[in-house]
C-alpha cells in the first residue's frame, strides 16, 4: 500500500476508535513519526493527509528543513533532546514534545529567551517508571507545574508519554488513563505560560487505546511508512 492509502486506514481507524469513546474525531490529530524517512517520504505523508510531521533526530530534522521537506504542516520534535543540541531545535520547531528533565527545561528557556520567543512544549512523563526510559514521573508534574512561572519564554501545551511495550490490546489503557486524569489536573492551574491542549499519547500498536482514553494527538511511524530498517 501507498503512504496515502496507509494513511487513509490510519484515519478510518481513529474515527471509529473517536466514535466509540463518544467523541469527535476531528479532535485527534495524526502526527507521523518521520524518522528515518527521507523528504520524498514525508512530503507524501503530508500530501496524504497527516496533521503535524514529528521529528526524532536532529540531524534529520536539519537536514529535511533544509529540504523544506515539512512544507505544508507543522513539524515537532519527538525524540530525546541533548541540552548541546537544544539551539538547533528551539524556534525551528512548533512544538518539542519530549521535555523529560529539569535541565532540559532549563536550557530551553535560556536559548528562547536569547531568541525573544515563546517556545511551546509537551512534558514528557515515565508513566510506566521504567529505568530504561527518561521522563518525569507522574507525581513530579503537578509540583512542576505549580512553579511553571519560573519559565517564562515557554508554553506549556500539555504532556506525552510513551507507556511500556504492550503484549495484548488494552495492556496500556491504565497508564493512558492516568495520564488524561494528570492532564485534567494541570489545566486546573492558573500560571500564566500553561495553555493545556494537547495529550500525546498513542503509536502504532495501541493508537485506538489511547484514543479511547483521551489522546489529542497519536504519533504513527511504521503503519504510515512499513517498517524501518536500522542496519
Amino acid at each position: 500500500m501507498s503512504i496515502a492509502e496507509n494513511i487513509a486506514k490510519i484515519r478510518a481507524q481513529m474515527n471509529e476508535a473517536a466514535i466509540a469513546a463518544g467523541r469527535e474525531p476531528k479532535e485527534i490529530l495524526l502526527c507521523a513519526a518521520t524518522k528515518m524517512n527521507d523528504a520524498d517520504a514525508v512530503r507524501a505523508a503530508i500530501a496524504g493527509g497527516v496533521d503535524v510531521c514529528g521529528e526524532n533526530r536532529v540531524q534529520e530534522l536539519t537536514q529535511k528543513l533544509s529540504q523544506h521537506a515539512y512544507d505544508g504542516a507543522p513539524v515537532h520534535f519527538i525524540g530525546h533532546l541533548q541540552t548541546n543540541k537544544v539551539k538547533q531545535v528551539v524556534g525551528k520547531v512548533d512544538l518539542i514534545q519530549s521535555v523529560d528533565s529539569l535541565r532540559l527545561l532549563e536550557a530551553i528557556q535560556k536559548e528562547a529567551q536569547r531568541q525573544n520567543i515563546r517556545q511551546d512544549i509537551l512534558l514528557e512523563v515515565n508513566i510506566g517508571q521504567e529505568e530504561s526510559k527518561s521522563g518525569f514521573h507522574a507525581e513530579e508534574i503537578l509540583p512542576l507545574v505549580k512553579e511553571f512561572s519560573k519559565y517564562p519564554n515557554i508554553c506549556l501545551r500539555g504532556l506525552m508519554a510513551i507507556p511500556p511495550i504492550s503484549q495484548n490490546s488494552g495492556d496500556n489503557r491504565k497508564f493512558f488513563e492516568k495520564m488524561c486524569s494528570l492532564t485534567v489536573d494541570i489545566t486546573t492551574k492558573n500560571v500564566d505560560n500553561i495553555c493545556v491542549d494537547i495529550l500525546s499519547m498513542g503509536m502504532s500498536d495501541d493508537f485506538a487505546d489511547a484514543i479511547a482514553c483521551g489522546s489529542t494527538m497519536v504519533r504513527i511511524g511504521t503503519a504510515i511508512f512499513g517498517q524501518r530498517h536500522y542496519a
